[in-house]
C-alpha cells in the first residue's frame, strides 16, 4: 500500500500557527503500527529487530521505538553515542560501520556489539580487542536494490568482506582468538521474497563456516511503496519463506540460528510527510511546462534529486473554492535546478509532470513518504535555510514538538573569524 494523507486542512492550519512551515510531520500510530509489524516477523528460535537510526535519527522517535522492544542498528561511533544520548542501554546498540570508530575500545566497554565490515577492520579490531565476541558482515554476492545507489550487496557494493575471501576472514579470527557469534548481509531495498530466500542460502553457507555462530543478521531493506505501482515488502511473506531455509539447515547442521533485522524505511517512510506551501508559480509557454514553487525542497528531502525517488504528492488547498486539475513539475525552493520533487522514476535529470488539485498560492503542500532518508539526509543548510522543524502527531490528535526550527545564527556559529 502507498502513502496516504493524514495532515488534514485543519491540522495543516494549526501546525501552520504552532511551529510553521516546512514542517516534518510524524504519525505515532503509524510508527506503532510498524514497529508491531517488525517484531511479528516469523522466526524458529527468536528475533531481535534493530531500527536502522540512519534512516531517522530523533531521539523522541528512538525512544518511541524503545519502548516498543525494538533494538538499533548504528551506521557509526557518532551515531552510538547519539542513542546513548537518547537514552538507549549500550547493549541493545549493533554498530556496522564503514568507518571504525577511533573509540571503537571504549564504545565496546559500554556494551554495544558490532560487525566488522572489512578485512582491515578486522585487522585492527583484532590487535586492539583480541578475544572479543564479534560479527562479521559477508557481501554475498547478490543485491536487490531499487536503483544502484541503494543496493548494498554484490559486485558493485563495497560494504562487506567479499563472500570469496572468507579464508583470509578466518585465519585473522584465529590470530586474534576472536569469537564470531553474528553473521551479518545487507542486500538493499527489495521485495521479492526469491532474492531473500536465495540470499539467506548463501548467508546460512557462511554460518556453517563458523561453528560459533548462533545469530544471523539479514539487514534491512525492506521496500516500502510510496506511490501507486511500487510494492512494499510482504514481511510474513518473506519471513515464512526464509524459515523454511532456516528449517533445512537446522536439520542439515542441528544449530538453532537467532534471528535479527534492521528495518529503517520500513518503520518510518510512510509515518511522515513533510508540510509546506505554495509560495510561486512559474510557466514556461505551450511547448514547457507548469511549475509549483514550493517552500521546501532539497534542504529537506534531497531523495528526488539524488535517486529519482517518487514520493506522494498533495495539493491541500486553504480555501473552499471550487479546484480543476493541471500537470505540474514540482520544484524546490533553492537556488538549483535540480531541486526538484517531481523526476523521472529512477531518473533524477528527467522531469515528469504529475496531475495534482489546481494550485494557489498559499495553498498547503504535503510530500508524503518522507520518514526515511530525508530528515536525516536533507542537504542541510544549502542557501542558508535553516534546518526545519518536526512533530509527532500523537494517537489523540495532539501535537508534540519534538525538533526546534534551527536559530538562523546557529548556521555560523562554529565559523571563526580571521584577519582578512
Amino acid at each position: 500500500m502507498s502513502a496516504q494523507n493524514f495532515i488534514s486542512r485543519e491540522l495543516a492550519e494549526r501546525i501552520q500557527n504552532s511551529v510553521g512551515t516546512p514542517c516534518y510531520v510524524y504519525s505515532e500510530s503509524i510508527l506503532r503500527e510498524n514497529a508491531r509489524k517488525a517484531l511479528a516477523f516469523p522466526n524458529r528460535h527468536g528475533l531481535t529487530a534493530r531500527y536502522a537510526m540512519k534512516a531517522c535519527p530523533n531521539g523522541n522517535i528512538l525512544r518511541l521505538f524503545a519502548s516498543m522492544g525494538l533494538h538499533f542498528d548504528a551506521s557509526s561511533g557518532y551515531e552510538v553515542r547519539r542513542l546513548i544520548a537518547a537514552g538507549i542501554d549500550a547493549e541493545r546498540i549493533s554498530l556496522s560501520t564503514q568507518e571504525l570508530p577511533d573509540d571503537i575500545v571504549e564504545l565496546m566497554k559500554l556494551g554495544i556489539s558490532i560487525n566488522l565490515c572489512s578485512l582491515a577492520q578486522l585487522e585492527r579490531f583484532g590487535s586492539l580487542l583480541p578475544g572479543s565476541k564479534i560479527g562479521l558482515r559477508f557481501n554475498p554476492g547478490l543485491g536487490s536494490g531499487g536503483t544502484n545507489r541503494t543496493n548494498v550487496g554484490g559486485p558493485a557494493s563495497s560494504f562487506g568482506i567479499w563472500h570469496e575471501r572468507i579464508n583470509e576472514a578466518k585465519e585473522l579470527v584465529a590470530r586474534y582468538d576472536l569469537d564470531v557469534f553474528r553473521i551479518h548481509s545487507h542486500i538493499g531495498s527489495g521485495s521479492d521474497p526469491e532474492v531473500w530466500v536465495k540470499v539467506v542460502g548463501m548467508n546460512l553457507a557462511l554460518v556453517e563456516q563458523f561453528p560459533s555462530v548462533t545469530h544471523l543478521n539479514l539487514g534491512g531493506g525492506h521496500k516500502v511503496a510510496r506511490v501507486e505501482g511500487e510494492k512494499t515488502t510482504d514481511l510474513q511473506l518473506i519471513g515464512e519463506r526464509m524459515n523454511e531455509a532456516f528449517a533445512a539447515f537446522e536439520i542439515r547442521s542441528g544449530r538453532n540460528l537467532h534471528l535479527e533485522i534492521e528495518p529503517g524505511t520500513y518503520l518510518v517512510a510512510n509515518a511522515c510527510a513533510i508540510l509546506a506551501r505554495v509560495q510561486d508559480v512559474a510557466e514556461t509557454g505551450e511547448s514547457g511546462y507548469s511549475f509549483l514553487k514550493l517552500s521546501t525542497g532539497m534542504t529537506e528531502n534531497v531523495r528526488p534529486s539524488m535517486y529519482g525517488s517518487q514520493h506522494p504528492l498533495w495539493v491541500v488547498p486553504a480555501d473552499d473554492s471550487p479546484r480543476g486539475e493541471k500537470d505540474y513539475i514540482v520544484v524546490g525552493h533553492c537556488c538549483e535546478s535540480g531541486d526538484i520533487l517531481t523526476p523521472a522514476p529512477g531518473d533524477p535529470e528527467a522531469l515528469l509532470p504529475r496531475r495534482l488539485t489546481e494550485a494557489k498560492l498559499g495553498d498547503f503542500f504535503v510530500v508524503g513518504g518522507s520518514g526515511a532518508y530525508c530528515s536525516s539526509m536533507a542537504a542541510k543548510n544549502y542557501n542558508s535555510f535553516p534546518e526545519s522543524a518536526e512533530v509527532l502527531l500523537r494517537e489523540n490528535g495532539e501535537i508534540a514538538l519534538i525538533r526546534e526550527r534551527q536559530p538562523l545564527e546557529q548556521i555560523w556559529a562554529n565559523e571563526t573569524k580571521v584577519e582578512l
